[in-house]
């Protein structure tokens, strides 16, 4: 989805009018299996890696953990990073056959993805256009979260290109950075479309179709709307090579 850039004198920009207008779509918008099949071969097509996710079965999960604390967001295989694949004929096969499935797409492989509160992201995201700034693909996660899709910093078999930060962000470790999480190895986040639990969703406000950028180019955007929201920048943790 593009975005115009442009500001009547007087008045908000183009960019924040179509931010704020945007209405957050419903678990049922994402019931559609062509389009959710067509979404999916897009992901796949830009070389993201994805593979099948739980979904929500009321405000449960459709996995047969009790109390699962995660409920449609999570793997539906422990070995979710060698499973993932872009293969087009094997998309094919989990849509036709999953067709409650929701999607995740492994970080840390091909990309990254920078995830921060969703006023956080959409002022960011104003400003980074605004500026000229290329963007990747951005999506919307639950009215709570904005994921920015970046190049990753490196893989297992680049080790070389790969650093530690203190934003990295696992699974397990999601509490633990309740403000700009990095997704890179071992991590995933939600692919659109996606249904989460209270008729919520995941959807793209840019779609994979638009090239990462370096994640640098970003984060700077990114810590300083976080630390805005959060009211303090002493929580904000830059990446050093390790």
């Amino acid at each position: 989805m593009g975005v115009e850039n442009g500001r009547r004198p007087g008045g908000p920009s183009r960019i924040s009018q179509w931010l704020r207008g945007r209405r957050p779509r419903e678990a049922g918008d994402v019931a559609d299996d062509g389009s959710r099949e067509r979404l999916l071969l897009a992901v796949a097509a830009a070389g993201l890696p994805l593979a099948p996710a739980a979904h929500p079965s009321d405000y449960s999960c459709s996995c047969d953990r009790v109390g699962c604390p995660t409920p449609g967001q999570h793997p539906v295989s422990f070995a979710w990073q060698t499973q993932s694949t872009t293969d087009r004929a094997q998309v094919e096969r989990w849509v036709q056959n999953q067709p409650e499935a929701n999607f995740i797409t492994a970080t840390g492989m091909v990309h990254d993805v920078l995830d921060v509160p969703i006023a956080a992201g959409r002022e960011a995201l104003e400003r980074l256009l605004g500026a000229g700034i290329d963007v990747g693909p951005v999506a919307e996660s639950g009215g709570d979260r904005m994921f920015f899709f970046t190049a990753t910093r490196g893989t297992p078999e680049d080790e070389d290109e790969w650093w530690p930060c203190a934003l990295d962000c696992h699974p397990e470790t999601m509490d633990e950075h309740p403000g700009l999480r990095w997704h890179c190895r071992g991590s995933y986040v939600l692919l659109p479309p996606s249904k989460l639990p209270g008729e919520r969703s995941v959807e793209w406000v840019r779609g994979p179709e638009h090239p990462l950028p370096d994640p640098l180019t970003l984060l700077e955007s990114l810590t300083e709307s976080c630390a805005k929201y959060a009211g303090d920048s002493t929580g904000v943790a830059w990446p050093s090579r390790g």
